[in-house]
């Protein structure tokens, strides 16, 4: 038995846990060329059970990534184009009086789906941004004081471009902490932009995709996530990294308890992803910047002075020893 009670992950089923991880972040690299990292974050999240905020300029495969997971993993994707006139019912739904039976009847909205892309959601109103909150927290949406629940699995991979502020609201810290992770795609090198632009002269990318798992699978390896084993002296380690945080000079908002669970949560599946049955210092110091740093809130001098909060998450893991330097 594992520390949580639950079946002991052995080595068989890390070995399965990985080899499904491979074939799906090999089959979204068939369309998303040359970003093997962002592919595999995006799936870590995924197996993680969070939601995704990708952080980038227009044109660099936000969507492209959003609809290759979702035909990877045999997942319906909905989306929602975010603007200020969208309206809470526009995503949640709405109930509708029926008038053959005399009864209101729920209208689900596009946010009924296995993986939501919430296309530029810094464009809509923050009214209309809450209303994703409990959705990504419950797994649930409540309309008209009735609550309804959502697919499982269920992820939102919501876009924002960094760039361009005129006519955007930016997001509440507490909104943004219901990300799991933040991510960037960045700009394909050349070699990878030039087989980009061949793929696209003969035929569309996504539409040559098929699936390589299915949702009981994804339901699977995210319950094998929970199993993976974590010491407790990592676990000390992740504590000295939230509490690093809530003491740094450049920083007024740190790690919530949130955040150190979320990095705990995407360290083990990064550790199965690895055909691991347990976590090491390696996999939490991977995928800190991506867990870290869009939970944290800067000082205006320290913004001033051009830091950022990937540089403070860099700084602190450089400056934090693990735990078996400390032996």
């Amino acid at each position: 038995m594992t520390d949580n009670g639950t079946t002991a992950f052995d080595q068989e089923k890390a070995g399965r846990f990985a080899a499904a991880f491979r074939a799906i972040s090999d089959n979204m690299e068939q369309v998303v060329r040359g970003k093997r990292d962002v592919i595999e974050q995006t799936v870590l999240c995924l197996l993680s059970s969070g939601h995704l905020l990708v952080e980038d300029v227009p044109g660099v495969g936000k969507t492209t990534l959003a609809k290759a997971l979702a035909v990877s993993v045999g997942a319906r994707l909905g989306r929602v184009q975010f603007t200020p006139d969208l309206l809470p019912a526009d995503v949640t739904g709405v109930s509708v009086w029926n008038r053959t039976d005399s009864s209101f009847e729920f209208r689900p909205g596009p946010i009924f789906t296995g993986l939501l892309l919430a296309d530029e959601i810094n464009r809509a109103s923050p009214k209309t941004q809450s209303a994703l909150l409990e959705a990504m927290a419950e797994n649930q949406v409540t309309v008209d004081g009735t609550t309804h629940q959502l697919p499982t699995p269920f992820m939102v991979l919501a876009t924002q471009n960094p760039i361009e502020q005129e006519g955007t609201y930016p997001l509440p810290e507490s909104q943004l902490d219901r990300f799991l992770m933040r991510i960037s795609v960045g700009y394909p090198d050349r070699d990878n932009e030039l087989a980009i632009l061949h793929a696209h002269e003969s035929d569309g990318l996504v539409g040559r995709l098929q699936p390589v798992a299915n949702i009981s699978d994804i339901i699977a390896m995210t319950s094998m996530v929970t199993m993976v084993h974590i010491d407790d002296a990592l676990r000390s380690y992740l504590i000295d990294l939230a509490e690093a945080t809530r003491r740094h000079p450049a920083v007024s908002l740190g790690m919530s308890p949130r955040a150190t669970l979320s990095l705990q949560r995407v360290s083990r599946a990064r550790a199965a992803a690895q055909g691991r049955t347990f976590v090491t210092d390696d996999d939490i110091k991977r995928v800190a910047t991506q867990v870290i740093s869009h939970r944290l809130l800067l000082r205006p001098e320290a913004q001033l002075q051009g830091t950022t909060a990937d540089s403070v998450v860099g700084d602190i893991l450089q400056s934090i020893p693990v735990p078996y330097d400390r032996v």
